[in-house]
C-alpha cells in the first residue's frame, strides 16, 4: 500500500507491555490511525489520553484494521487471545517471542483462518523504540510480499530486516543473536568476577572490555567463511592446538583469584575434545560441529 503524509495505514497493537507500549506509541507519534487492546485494561490509560481508541475486545481491535500487530507474553497467548476474532483477510504480524517450531505451527494456524502471516523477533529494548540511530530492529520471515506491502509502516518504530519464506527463520534468528548475546555477557561476568577481590576499579577494565570485544566482534564473519567452505584451517590465524595448550593459564588464574570455572569450563572442554578428533590445525570452527547433535539410524540423537 502506498503511503504519504495525508494517508498512512491503520494498526491495530494487542498487548501493552513495555514493547507493545512503545510500538503503539511511536505509530501513534507517526501519525497512524491506532487502535489498541491489553487484557489488564489499565495499561492503555496512558495512550487513550493520547488519543489512541481501546478496543473493548481483542476481536473488536483486530475488527477495526487489517493490520495486526500482536506483542504478547507467549505463544500459548496468542492463541488465547485470538480465539475468537475472526482473522479473514487480516495480515498478522506476530512479535511474541517463540520457538521456530512454534512459529511455523502458528503460521499454519494464521493460514486456516484466512489471515496472511509473518513472524517477527525484536532485537530491541523499549527505549530504542522510535530512536532514531539507537541500533535497534526487527526479524521478520513468512510471506515476503506481506512483508514488503507493511514494510514502510512497519519500519516506523524500528529498523526491519527480512530473512526469508519459511516463518521459523525469525525466531530462529532471534534466538540465536541472543544466544551470542548471552555468552558474551557470560565472558564478561567472568572478566569481572577476575578483579572483583583486587584494588582494580570495574570502570578501568569496562573500556577496554568493550573495545576488545568490539575488536573481536567481526572474527563471526571468518566463522562463517569457514562454515560455508567447509575447511576450517582456512585462514587460521590461531590454531585450536595452541589455543588449547593456552587454556591451563584461563583455569589456573580463575583459581588463584578464588573464581569458579564454570563458565569457561564447558567451552575448554569442547575444545579439547575437538583436539583429540584430530582438529589441531583448525580453527575454533570445529567446536560447532561437535554442538550439533545428529540424528542416528534409529532416529535418535547423539
Amino acid at each position: 500500500m502506498a503511503q504519504n503524509t495525508l494517508e498512512k495505514t491503520s494498526v491495530t497493537v494487542l498487548g501493552l507491555g513495555a514493547m507493545g507500549t512503545a510500538l503503539a506509541r511511536a505509530w501513534r507519534t507517526a501519525g497512524h490511525p491506532l487502535t489498541v487492546w491489553n487484557r489488564t485494561p489499565a495499561r492503555a490509560a496512558a495512550l487513550a489520553a493520547e488519543g489512541v481508541r481501546v478496543a473493548d475486545s481483542a476481536a473488536d481491535a483486530v475488527a477495526a484494521n487489517t493490520l495486526v500487530v500482536v506483542c504478547l507474553l507467549d505463544d500459548t497467548s496468542v492463541g488465547e487471545v485470538l480465539a475468537g476474532a475472526d482473522l479473514t483477510g487480516k495480515d498478522l504480524v506476530n512479535l511474541t517471542t517463540s520457538t521456530p517450531d512454534q512459529a511455523r505451527a502458528r503460521a499454519g494456524w494464521a493460514r486456516k483462518r484466512g489471515a496472511r502471516y509473518l513472524d517477527a523477533g525484536v532485537m530491541a529494548v523499549p527505549p530504542m523504540v522510535g530512536t532514531a540511530d539507537a541500533g535497534g530492529y526487527v526479524i521478520y520471515s513468512g510471506s515476503r510480499e506481506l512483508f514488503e506491502r507493511h514494510q514502510e509502516t512497519l519500519g516506523v518504530p524500528l529498523g526491519t530486516t527480512y530473512v526469508g519464506e519459511d516463518a521459523g527463520f525469525a525466531a530462529l534468528y532471534d534466538v540465536a543473536l541472543l544466544s551470542a548475546m548471552y555468552g558474551m555477557f557470560a565472558g564478561a561476568a567472568h572478566a569481572f568476577a577476575l578483579i572483583r577481590r583486587e584494588d582494580i576499579d570495574p570502570a578501568a577494565l569496562a573500556p577496554l572490555l568493550a573495545d576488545w570485544l568490539v575488536a573481536m566482534a567481526p572474527t563471526v564473519h571468518h566463522t562463517a567463511d569457514q562454515l560455508r567452505h567447509g575447511d576450517y584451517t582456512r585462514g587460521v590465524v590461531s590454531s585450536l592446538a595452541m589455543q588449547v595448550a593456552g587454556a591451563p593459564t584461563f583455569l589456573s588464574t580463575a583459581e588463584g583469584q578464588g573464581v569458579s570455572t564454570e563458565l569457561l569450563s564447558p567451552y575448554f572442554d569442547l575444545m579439547r575434545r575437538r583436539l583429540a578428533e584430530g582438529g589441531g590445525e583448525e580453527d575454533l570452527t570445529g567446536v560447532i560441529d561437535m554442538l550439533v547433535r545428529r540424528p542416528t539410524p534409529h532416529g535418535e540423537v547423539t
